[in-house]
């Protein structure tokens, strides 16, 4: 994980555009406020907190962001996003439907542990941020789960509850390690997760 405070901007005279200054404070702020917030909760989480993080004024804060949610949505949403690049970078490689879900999980295991402070903006925080976070949150599993029916070839409403019910145990489960701090074993919940794959929707694959 990348620390908000290590990417300051060079001091002195610097050859940057004004569009880089403020891509690289954005990103900053975006990652101290997912910092902060691992460690303090969305609720106990003021705006203060995240600007002194990223080393940052409230004046250049707020430039780029109308509030402390807004700048959690544009979190998520960068969350998404480079959620949803690495996940179609795994599926792009094809195979057999099992073993691209088996790719599939490990490239989203991956994503998580590498970075945990955003993993739990993600996760966990959501739930505190209000209806509109959640709602965009419930659209990335709808698409998540869209992805998994395309992957098993499913085409009916037994199939398609089955892969909600596979989403929904994967997100549970992963939440819960991130909820007792015990990211390390986040890749021991692959092996009986692509299991479940297999019991749930092989048989429709074949």
């Amino acid at each position: 994980m990348t620390d908000a405070r290590s990417a300051q901007l060079p001091r002195g005279r610097h050859h940057l555009s004004r569009d880089d200054v403020v891509g690289a404070q954005r990103a900053r702020i975006l990652q101290a406020l997912a910092e902060t917030m691992s460690e303090r909760g969305y609720v106990g989480t003021p705006v203060a907190a995240i600007v002194e993080r990223a080393g940052v004024s409230r004046e250049t804060f707020y430039q780029q962001f109308s509030s402390k949610p807004d700048c959690f949505i544009a979190a998520l949403e960068d969350t998404i996003a480079r959620l949803g690049r690495t996940l179609s970078a795994a599926l792009d490689l094809g195979g057999a439907p099992l073993a691209t879900f088996d790719r599939l999980l490990a490239a989203y295991l991956n994503a998580l542990a590498d970075d945990p402070a955003t993993a739990r903006l993600f996760l966990i925080e959501t739930y505190a941020a209000g209806p509109d976070v959640m709602r965009r949150r419930l659209e990335l599993q709808t698409q998540f789960v869209d992805g998994i029916a395309d992957v098993f070839g499913v085409a009916d409403a037994a199939g398609r509850f089955a892969c909600e019910a596979l989403v929904g145990a994967v997100i549970s489960m992963v939440t819960a390690r991130f909820v007792a701090n015990d990211v390390a074993r986040l890749d021991a919940l692959r092996a009986p997760l692509v299991e479940l794959a297999g019991r749930l929707l092989t048989p429709r694959a074949e």
